[in-house]
């Protein structure tokens, strides 16, 4: 089983954003203790974040390029490629959040953005009937 170039890319993209997303979300302002100084980190929070949104711009292009003709599709779109617009959607929600000033809807914006397009998208490509799940858990693993 050999990886596609535009796989390769979106697997790395992917990757990428589930690792920078958990550091732009802890790195976020006024998140210190009760009692305790505010840790404030927003360079790192800033930095973290875009590299974030980058990486989450690449993989939701690159899907647009990923067809799967063995699920229920149209040309070749799942179900699972709903979540292109629904991302992009997203993103643009938690920035004019943040162009108004609103940090929390900016804050649950960005959150949900990492857990739906992130851990649940995730968990759905590892399924062992898809490419990645057979890839992963056939191929690398050896488990199936």
């Amino acid at each position: 089983m050999q990886m596609s170039p535009v796989i390769a890319v979106h697997l790395t993209a992917v990757l990428a954003a589930l690792v920078l997303g958990p550091i732009a979300l802890w790195a976020r302002r006024g998140h210190g203790q009760p009692g305790r100084s505010v840790t404030s980190r927003p360079r790192l929070h800033r930095a973290a974040g875009y590299a974030w949104v980058s990486m989450m711009l690449l993989a939701a292009l690159s899907a647009l390029f990923i067809r799967d003709f063995t699920l229920p599709n149209i040309a070749g779109y799942t179900p699972l490629h709903l979540l292109v617009p629904t991302t992009l959607v997203m993103l643009v929600m938690a920035f004019r959040a943040l162009a108004r000033g609103d940090i929390r809807a900016h804050r649950q914006a960005m959150a949900r953005t990492y857990v739906g397009a992130c851990v649940v998208a995730g968990l759905f490509t590892l399924l062992p009937s898809r490419y990645l799940g057979q890839l992963v858990w056939g191929q690398w693993l050896g488990w199936l």
